[in-house]
């Protein structure tokens, strides 16, 4: 039986290198700095059904965005993360807003009918206190075109620490003994109105993040790493400008579709298109229709010569499936009758393949990354990935334009750079 799994694979993203240089670490004078701070350690060594919850204001009234906005005036830094409804809708919406601001916790109901235009205005201002940042800014650059001063990822320090577990709640049982409820990290954050037990969940994403980065930030100078995540960091920040993905002719073009040479490919453009059409008029996630996997076996049995009866015959669609079905049969058959070659092609790359000398020269480089990374105790692929190592090969001289100034200076001096 074909089944109707669920798997969420995100785009990757490349980055750019950072444009501007913005202020990223408080002094060693700023209140922030002790660690841990006085709010937070009322809750060292405690779970999240047993300790005292913060207090919180929530914002979904035009009227009640004055204190919030007041609070910001007073301040160099805040706390800041959102919840999203992607789990569960086709196109991602921002739910909520959480800042810490002083020590208050304000969460702000952006699905709410409140002007926003002077909060962001404010925002745009402040040094961010954030984890995870990446879809956080890719979010909020869609919804506004927001852009934040500088920032603070709790996450990319955690990866240049080499943190084993680098997510939000494993670093807060880690530090502080709290145990974050798992239910929040599920919910459909659009649905209203929003319970007590998920604002609750909400507001700990942020109570925490001001001690968390002071225990971060120690670790790191220790390691003389700080200018390090500066770098992320701003890069973060130019990468997070560009949004999310638009949509491509190609995008269809999923897993091991590259192997497909005749109806099979026919098959997979129909199908994908069809999985995306029911996205959108359920407005679901396209994997609650069903997943990648499920259009790439039906691609791959009609390239086998399998007959629509015969596929169909192997595929569940789980509660909705007599409802899809019958257009599913439909898109196989426009699939099976289609000529491959009137398909979108997919556009060719503008640099040709390695060469035997470069691609010799992509593993020696390779190598000295590996061995770095190994005495750095860092992660491999924080220093150069795949195709920034491809890059690096076909043009050594570009090494400063494809890396970020630290990670370059950790190779630049290596072996399979000096004699290039």
């Amino acid at each position: 039986m074909i089944g109707n799994g669920v798997k969420l694979r995100p785009k990757a993203q490349r980055l750019s290198r950072p444009a501007a240089s913005f202020p990223l670490f408080p002094s060693s004078s700023s209140p922030h700095f002790a660690l841990p701070s006085a709010a937070a350690s009322r809750f060292l060594g405690v779970t999240l059904n047993e300790q005292p919850l913060p207090a919180y204001t929530l914002i979904d009234q035009p009227g009640q965005l004055a204190p919030l906005l007041a609070a910001l005036d007073r301040v160099d830094e805040v706390a800041l993360d959102t919840e999203a409804d992607n789990m569960f809708h086709y196109r991602t919406r921002v739910c909520l807003l959480q800042f810490l601001v002083a020590g208050e916790i304000f969460l702000v109901d952006v699905l709410a009918p409140l002007p926003l235009a002077s909060l962001w205005e404010k925002l745009a201002t402040k040094h961010l206190l954030m984890h995870g940042s990446d879809f956080d800014l890719r979010l909020l650059s869609d919804l506004c075109q927001f852009r934040p001063k500088s920032i603070f990822d709790t996450m990319l320090a955690a990866q240049l620490l080499n943190r084993q577990r680098i997510g939000l709640a494993a670093l807060l049982e880690q530090h502080f003994g709290v145990v974050l409820d798992k239910e929040g990290q599920k919910a459909n954050w659009s649905n209203r109105p929003i319970t007590k037990k998920l604002l609750d969940y909400a507001a700990l994403d942020v109570w925490h993040l001001p001690a968390l980065r002071d225990i971060l930030t120690r670790e790191l100078a220790q390691l003389d790493r700080l200018d390090w995540l500066d770098q992320q960091c701003r890069r973060q920040i130019e990468s997070g400008m560009i949004g999310f993905p638009r949509d491509d002719d190609n995008d269809w073009r999923i897993g091991r579709s590259e192997r497909l040479r005749g109806p099979g490919l026919g098959v997979l453009h129909a199908v994908w298109h069809w999985r995306e059409e029911w996205a959108r008029t359920l407005d679901v996630p396209p994997f609650k229709v069903c997943n990648s996997d499920l259009l790439l076996d039906i691609a791959y049995a009609a390239e086998d010569g399998d007959s629509v009866e015969g596929i169909l015959g192997k595929v569940n669609l789980g509660k909705r499936h007599d409802r899809l079905v019958p257009t599913l049969a439909a898109a196989l058959r426009q699939g099976m009758g289609r000529d491959p070659h009137t398909l979108p092609r997919r556009r060719r790359s503008d640099l040709a393949p390695l060469s035997p000398a470069e691609i010799a020269l992509q593993d020696r480089i390779k190598t000295d990354r590996d061995r770095i990374a190994t005495g750095l105790g860092l992660e491999s692929t924080l220093i150069a990935n795949r195709s920034q190592l491809a890059l690096i090969a076909r043009d050594t001289s570009k090494l400063d334009d494809i890396l970020l100034p630290w990670q370059a200076d950790l190779l630049r001096n290596e072996p399979s750079l000096k004699t290039n």
